[in-house]
């Protein structure tokens, strides 16, 4: 029998030591494991505490209708603008049914709208009436479906707007938009009219040379009217034919016949100058308002460019190449201040230029009537191609341009349905090419 206290096998002492410390080992990485868990854990549930405030504010901060529905069509959040707006607080909401929400007779068109929503896997667009302590409050309504992890629709989202605050944010849209093209055609008048301040001196000389014309004549008339007088006189006196003979060579009345003819004819040459002088202008200070019209680009752009070339105080020589005639549709009022700002900068541009000159062309390509202004200037500096049609940007002293010419007419030739560009090979000198739709001859 063995003694007391001693193991009945031997090597069993040996083995628990070495089963406990396995046991410890065990133990230990069990704890660790459990300890990183419990961390793991925590840093989820701060992560999910921090989500939860960052949904609760933006719940809380968020001013449109937004409301989370089940697939069942219970509520399941909502922002705080919701419970506002239905003057009962947000834990009220949340649980009931979505239709409840709303007017009774709204009530069939927003289930129906849920149902499509959730099934078509699409957005649904409706207006419903928000029960509100007044009353239901109109409100348009956008249905998006939303799906869980595995792409099964989990619900809707429901995003609205009161239609009240949608109706004046559309009449100050539109009132905005009224201001803006007001100000635009202001814009343009104010550039035109810059632009006929500058032709007044060659106005004043055309109108003057035709005037003095029918002037000089009229005097004439009245010298040869006297002649005549003092002959019939003579006439009605019972004068005898050798005195009448002898007054009419004395009053050279044969030449004042043939005279007479011609003054009339200059004097009618000169008022029809003055009319067609008159017309110009007329068609020139024209606003271009109005409907979109077929007319002569050719003879538009002719009428432009002779008045800016009249009133410039150097001498420019204007020069015209391609088609006699090129209808456009447009607004022959704003296609003339394009023409008069393009060849008026080219003016500019060759103050100091003995041999300046201006050539204009006009040609068809496809559907597009094309106009291309060219000078033999300095051209336009590839540093600043890119800014001209900029507003407000001018390479011209201060005082000497207003830097909106360039950019009023590229507005113009938009509103056109055309464009207005630079060249793509210029030189020598800037060329600039406006297209615009085809008109009916």
């Amino acid at each position: 029998m063995a003694p007391f206290g001693k193991d009945l096998h031997p090597g069993a002492a040996e083995f628990s030591d070495a089963a406990w410390l396995d046991v410890l080992t065990a133990v230990e990485g069990t704890y660790s494991d459990l300890v990183d868990y419990q961390e793991r854990l925590e840093r989820q549930n701060a992560e999910l505490e921090g989500m939860r405030a960052f949904l609760g504010s933006i719940l809380a901060s968020v001013s449109d209708i937004l409301i989370v529905v089940s697939r069942t069509g219970m509520v399941e959040e909502t922002s705080a603008s919701v419970a506002t707006r239905a003057g009962r607080p947000r834990g009220a909401l949340v649980g009931r049914t979505l239709t409840d929400l709303f007017a009774p007779t709204d009530q069939a068109a927003l289930a129906d709208a849920l149902h499509r929503a959730a099934t078509a896997r699409a957005s649904v667009t409706l207006e419903a009436g928000l029960m509100t302590p007044g009353g239901p409050t109109p409100v348009e309504l956008n249905l998006s479906p939303r799906f869980d992890d595995r792409g099964r629709a989990a619900g809707v989202v429901l995003m609205g707007r009161p239609l009240g605050e949608l109706r004046q944010a559309y009449a100050q849209l539109a009132d905005s938009h009224a201001d803006l093209k007001s100000a635009q055609a202001q814009l343009v008048r104010g550039e035109k009219l810059a632009s006929l301040g500058r032709l007044l001196a060659g106005v004043a000389h055309e109108l003057n040379n035709p005037i003095s014309f029918v002037y000089a004549n009229t005097h004439a008339l009245d010298r040869y009217a006297t002649k005549f007088e003092t002959y019939f006189d003579r006439v009605q006196n019972g004068a005898s034919r050798e005195e009448l003979v002898r007054l009419r060579e004395e009053l050279k009345l044969d030449r004042e016949v043939r005279n007479l003819r011609d003054a009339v004819e200059g004097a009618r040459d000169g008022a029809a100058r003055v009319r067609d002088i008159v017309e110009d202008l007329r068609r020139l200070s024209s606003d271009g308002t109005g409907e979109m019209v077929s007319f002569d680009l050719v003879d538009c752009t002719r009428v432009a460019a002779n008045w800016v070339i009249r009133g410039s105080k150097r001498q420019v020589a204007l020069h015209f190449a391609g088609a006699d005639r090129l209808m456009a549709l447009g607004r022959p009022g704003h296609i003339q201040q394009v023409v008069m700002n393009l060849v008026q900068n080219a003016v500019d541009a060759m103050e100091d230029q003995a041999d300046a000159a201006i050539t204009i062309t006009h040609l068809a390509e496809g559907d597009f009537a094309v106009l291309q202004v060219r000078d033999n200037g300095p051209g336009v500096p590839t540093t600043v191609a890119t800014e001209i049609f900029d507003p407000f940007f001018t390479t011209k002293p201060v005082g000497r341009g207003t830097g909106l010419g360039l950019s009023i007419s590229y507005k113009i030739a938009e509103e056109h349905h055309g464009a207005l560009r630079l060249c793509e090979t210029a030189p020598p000198g800037a060329c600039f090419r406006l297209t615009l739709p085809k008109g009916t001859p």
